[in-house]
């Protein structure tokens, strides 16, 4: 062999491994200037596996909020169980949708018996809710199912048509409120799992960029609230924490949330509950700050754009500008949300964000004169409208539907007797036909 070319080999292949000893060694040097957190989201790009859960569930049972007042005067024990009538579960179990279960359980809770078997029991929804058997029962054997199981987790569907939760983690926030536990059991058609799982993989599939974060946002806090957890990782091995959920619910436009803006503003509100019930530790004091500022805000726009007639518009948004800014064809029903909503986000929280008293007082006639003069029919039909109303409307009188509707059944025992009977899907009645909430 030619000399030349033996030395050219060598010195050719010298080099290649000199530039590769250059690069690894760049490699060694940059991997270690990357925080922990970037470290992670690294691995979990590379590997193509979410990033494992790296906080743990320690309280069985979430955390609560309780109401702050009981006022009599802005709701009666009289008026409320007249529009709690109106929002009993009474649904077709043919092709029942998740979406009017969740409302109707975080409503009503998940343990209440009612006498009348056209109205859902709270065991019926959580059976409907957590075991696949029953979702297909309803839905069919060619249906897909609400929840599946991961590897350790489970994927509940969404934003999939009306056999799927309409938002994501709508379902999560539903079974929180009303108060299942971490161990209770979740059948999917593969084996039986526990709301844990529902957790654990929500915690890990959240992103920061994801258009709806209300009910994530509720959800997080109040299962992490009482451990004082504060900061996790997703799979995608990205940081988050409470004072980054609190930024992106205030981000956009206060219209672009859901329900026109309210839902972020109560997940907010009860952020800032949570923080006060766990000495501060949730978020730092400047986020606390942005958040006052931020309810502060609404208050002082729905003060500015209450309706004559008490209720609050869908454009609220607009404060003082709100009529002539206003839609003269906007239907009734979104006042509903709008009036519904700010009250039940005013309940749970402290005077000083309250619009003055006579406009609340004003919002509840509003409400209960609305939900009396609307034919039953018609609130079948915007139901998860319905349902924040007399959750709203409890809570001023510091109960819960769960806890009222049992006591006020002692003394009126046909209160759960209907005038007509529950119309099937094919009839002209369909419980449930309201648009997306």
């Amino acid at each position: 062999m030619n000399p030349n070319k033996r030395s050219k080999h060598i010195v050719t292949f010298t080099a290649w491994i000199s530039v590769q000893l250059v690069f690894s060694g760049a490699f060694v040097v940059a991997w270690f200037l990357l925080s922990g957190d970037q470290q992670r989201e690294v691995i979990a790009d590379i590997s193509q596996k979410p990033y494992a859960l790296d906080i743990a569930l320690k309280s069985e049972h979430a955390a609560t909020v309780e109401p702050l007042y009981n006022d009599a005067e802005v709701v009666s024990d009289e008026e409320l169980a007249a529009v709690l009538k109106k929002i009993l579960p009474r649904f077709s179990r043919d092709h029942l949708r998740p979406n009017l279960v969740e409302h109707a359980m975080r409503t009503w809770g998940s343990e209440i018996e009612f006498s009348n078997p056209d109205i859902i029991s709270g065991p019926q929804m959580k059976e409907f809710l957590t075991d696949m058997a029953r979702f297909v029962d309803s839905w069919g054997e060619n249906a897909i199912p609400l929840m599946t199981a991961k590897d350790d987790g489970i994927h509940v569907r969404y934003a999939e048509g009306s056999s799927s939760s309409v938002h994501h983690d709508h379902t999560l926030a539903a079974i929180t409120e009303a108060g299942l536990a971490l161990d209770d059991s979740v059948f999917t058609t593969a084996r039986e799992m526990h709301v844990r799982n529902i957790v654990t993989e929500a915690l890990r599939d959240f992103r920061l960029d994801e258009r709806e974060t209300e009910w994530s946002t509720m959800s997080f806090t109040l299962w992490l609230a009482q451990q004082k957890t504060t900061t996790w990782h997703n799979g995608e091995g990205r940081r988050i924490t409470f004072d980054m959920l609190a930024a992106r619910l205030m981000r956009n436009h206060k219209y672009d949330g859901v329900c026109l803006g309210t839902h972020r503003v109560y997940s907010l509100m009860l952020l800032v509950r949570l923080d006060d019930v766990n000495d501060g530790q949730l978020i730092t004091p400047a986020t606390r700050t942005q958040i006052m500022a931020y309810l502060t805000s609404v208050r002082d726009l729905i003060t500015g754009s209450q309706r004559p007639d008490g209720a609050w518009p869908a454009n609220w948004t607009d404060g003082a500008e709100w009529e002539a800014k206003a839609d003269l064809s906007e239907k009734i029903s979104r006042r509903v949300i709008a009036t519904g909503h700010h009250l039940e986000w005013l309940s749970i929280a402290p005077i000083e964000l309250h619009p003055p008293r006579e406009q609340i007082l004003k919002a509840a006639d509003w409400l209960v004169a609305n939900v009396e003069k609307t034919p039953q029919d018609e609130i079948d039909s915007n139901y998860t409208f319905y349902s924040h109303v007399g959750k709203a409307l409890a809570n001023w009188r510091h109960t819960s539907p769960a806890a009222f509707w049992p006591q006020w059944r002692i003394g009126h025992p046909d209160c759960e007797v209907f005038e007509t009977p529950l119309a099937k899907p094919d009839g002209e009645q369909v419980p449930g036909a309201e648009p997306a909430h």
